[in-house]
């Protein structure tokens, strides 16, 4: 079952990802920039120009919000959401150029841009799987954005669809474009109230079929370190050197339990940065898990190794700073799994196969399903996302609206 090929698929997709969107975790504003404020108002348009209703800007929380009625008699039926985020990863996203390789043979290098960068199935064995498939990538200087205006332009897309198609009856849905997911704080502000549906979901994942309930659980640790500087000369028993410190802290924590070393559903620390001098040192850790009772256990390791040194000091030398910042949606998704079972449903009927599966990451679902929307994620196409190799494949793009179409459709029925 092909619900369309729509045609203006593409071309939505290249106006959105030419449109300079990163966030910027260092910002105090919401949304963090002001090309994502800009977009909004782009989008906000083109949903008034589609026929949506209620369009609307949240300046509250930056979020675009907007209303496609029910057909005639399915007033009744469950309401459905669809969102997607603005904002581009930290990567050059300025002046994008993306490249158009038509009827890719699924083995040749593809050259970006000046020859400087290439996509080798070699290196990247993924673009197997697109033989046949119009690809997009980027030119090699800048990230491509498919994290998220793909899921921006399938939303889009298919609610154009169902404006032009009546004949497909359907509950009453709502979308949802928002700002700053890729920092980690876009859904913190998420209005439920005036979003307003029974059940949503992200349009935000990866490659054909994926279908993802489960997140991780993270949070995020900054280790300050206070040393004492003295001349290197007349050091001994006097100094501490606060960069030492931060290694030893650092040389504590399990060693094989770090991104580069796990998979599936093993948890991680992973050290994002490290700053300072011998006086002072400053070290920026990420946790995740997923279950409970290990994400507990992996933020208590960090609290019992502090406090393991500063007795070594005699003192307080290291300074533990702890935060949570989500948590594994499959607690609010488990009890109600008939909402993956609709989207799993939707899949199989236009010819693509579920690949339910955990995300080892995060999605503004799982923020807003402990808000009270069970929001899972769907796949938006986006290969080796927020870098140059960046792509996405336009049949997969296709296949994400046939799918949010269907789950319009299947919603009705419920």
């Amino acid at each position: 079952m092909t619900l369309g090929k729509y045609d203006n698929l593409q071309e939505r997709f290249i106006k959105y990802v030419t449109t300079e969107t990163r966030s910027d975790e260092t910002s105090t504003t919401t949304p963090s920039t002001k090309t994502q404020v800009e977009f909004a108002q782009v989008l906000k348009a083109e949903l008034e120009e589609l026929g949506m209703t209620n369009v609307h800007y949240l300046e509250a929380n930056g979020y675009v919000h907007a209303t496609l009625p029910a057909t005639p008699g399915f007033e009744n039926a469950k309401k459905v959401g669809f969102i997607a985020h603005m904002d581009t990863a930290d990567f050059n996203a300025k002046n994008v150029n993306p490249q158009i390789v038509e009827n890719y043979d699924g083995s040749s290098v593809i050259t970006l841009g000046d020859g400087t960068y290439k996509l080798d199935p070699a290196e990247f064995p993924n673009m197997k799987n697109y033989a046949g498939n119009t690809l997009i990538t980027t030119d090699g200087t800048t990230l491509l954005g498919s994290d998220d205006k793909s899921g921006i332009a399938e939303i889009m897309t298919a609610m154009q669809y169902l404006i032009n198609h009546p004949e497909v009856e359907h509950g009453e849905i709502r979308v949802g474009f928002g700002p700053d997911e890729e920092i980690g704080i876009g859904a913190d502000k998420f209005d439920v109230a005036d979003f307003d549906v029974d059940f949503a979901f992200t349009v935000d994942g990866g490659p054909l079929g994926e279908l993802q309930y489960e997140t991780f659980s993270a949070a995020g640790a900054v280790v300050n370190i206070q040393g004492k500087n003295v001349h290197p000369g007349t050091a001994k028993d006097t100094m501490i050197n606060a960069l030492q410190v931060g290694i030893d802290f650092h040389n504590g924590l399990p060693q094989d339990e770090v991104p580069e070393k796990t998979e599936g559903y093993q948890g991680f620390s992973h050290l994002m940065k490290v700053e300072g001098n011998p006086e002072e040192a400053r070290l920026v850790y990420i946790i995740r898990e997923f279950e409970k009772d290990k994400f507990e256990a992996r933020k208590q390791s960090f609290v019992d190794l502090a406090a393991k040194l500063n007795a070594q000091f005699n003192q307080e030398r290291i300074k533990l700073d702890m935060k949570d910042q989500y948590y594994n949606m499959r607690e609010v998704i488990e009890p109600q799994m008939w909402i993956v079972d609709l989207a799993k449903q939707a899949m199989i009927d236009v010819d693509v196969e579920p690949n339910i599966s955990a995300i080892r990451g995060g999605t503004d679902g799982s923020k807003i399903s402990f808000m009270g929307i069970p929001t899972p994620n769907l796949f938006a196409g986006g290969e080796n996302m927020h870098g140059r190799f960046e792509f996405v494949s336009l049949q997969t793009m296709q296949k994400a609206v046939d799918v949010i179409v269907r789950i319009a459709e299947l919603t009705g029925k419920k």
